[in-house]
């Protein structure tokens, strides 16, 4: 009863937003991607009872909404709390085609597409409509979620992965297996804290809690950072790396927010610097003539940062405008002339 209360409460907060979206949905829903919206709560309303939740709407193939169907939505809908166990969600993360939700008490729930071990639940489903608990065995403060891989973070620190793993984008050595159904810590990574992590399609990167950046798996288009590899027929190409690998331009810059896209990385130090490295072509950068840039490059031309998201083929950071008396935050969407230096 309360479980059912608290979702007609939700649809209630939802039905403004609802109709929002529905105004502005166009073609957007026929491309195959689904969005979310996050509600939080202050402490007065949680003392009261009502609980964070999710909503979910677009593409359901798969699961990957975790209502329990594979029908597609165009309206946000609550998923309801009894598929969380009753406790409040604090963080979701979309991949490919799957959804990991993290909830107040640490546990990890998976739905959608499992045919690379992505949701950590075993290979014995190719999918699943709800929301499944993910068994790891310590308190889970953030997860991660690629395109067919998925991470989370312990409370102290550690590092555990799962799914695919073809190009060592796990870094669980190259001996590891190409598919790993269940979460298994890196171990390569004891004594290491790991802070935030973010997977793309076949990489992966991190950032300690000492501001280094870690990063791993294919190396195409330089998105590793580790600039270029071995040569081919006098062709050069940027390595694979099957094991977390710090990345050396990087080092002596705290970085403090990063993310992977499909063939780029993004890191954004302490003091507000963007550094970007990998593919530049699809107006992602739109500077230089090179077709990527396999070290870190500075985006000169923007203000202080602080929090960066790659998409597939672009990226946006959110800026402060510190000049001023208001504290103020933009999104920006990095394309075109944009200026860069090697550090």
């Amino acid at each position: 009863m309360a479980a059912a209360a608290r979702t007609n409460a939700c649809m209630k907060k939802l039905s403004l937003l609802s109709n929002s979206v529905n105004k502005k949905a166009g073609s957007a829903f026929g491309s195959g991607f689904r969005r979310w919206v996050s509600v939080e709560k202050n402490d007065e309303e949680l003392s009261k009872g009502n609980k964070g939740f999710a909503a979910v709407w677009g593409n359901g193939d798969f699961g990957r909404l975790g209502l329990g169907n594979l029908e597609s939505r165009w309206r946000p809908h609550p998923i309801p709390p009894s598929a969380f166990a009753d406790r409040s969600l604090k963080e979701l993360a979309c991949g490919g085609a799957h959804t990991l939700f993290l909830t107040d008490s640490g546990d990890v729930y998976a739905t959608g597409l499992n045919d690379c071990g992505q949701l950590g639940i075993s290979d014995s489903r190719d999918y699943t409509t709800e929301p499944v608990r993910v068994s790891i065995p310590k308190r889970i403060i953030k997860i991660s979620a690629g395109y067919h891989h998925s991470a989370a973070i312990t409370v102290d620190g550690e590092l555990y992965v799962w799914g695919k793993n073809a190009n060592g984008q796990l870094g669980l050595g190259k001996k590891a297996e190409k598919m790993v159904p269940r979460p298994r810590k890196v171990e390569c990574l004891d004594g290491v804290v790991i802070k935030t992590a973010s997977l793309a399609s076949e990489h992966s990167i991190a950032v300690t809690d000492k501001g280094e950046a870690l990063s791993w798996g294919g190396g195409e288009s330089g998105r590793l950072g580790h600039g270029h590899g071995s040569s081919i027929l006098g062709f050069q190409k940027s390595s694979s790396e099957y094991t977390p690998r710090l990345i050396k331009e990087l080092e002596g810059i705290k970085v403090q927010s990063v993310s992977a896209g499909m063939l780029h990385t993004v890191c954004i130090s302490e003091d507000g610097s963007v550094y970007f490295f990998g593919e530049k072509e699809f107006g992602k950068w739109g500077f230089g003539k090179a077709k990527s840039a396999t070290t870190p490059s500075t985006v000169s031309s923007l203000p202080f940062s602080e929090e960066v998201a790659c998409g597939g083929y672009h990226t946006c950071v959110i800026t402060s405008n510190h000049s001023s008396d208001q504290y103020v935050k933009h999104f920006v969407r990095l394309f075109s002339r944009v200026n860069y230096n090697h550090p």
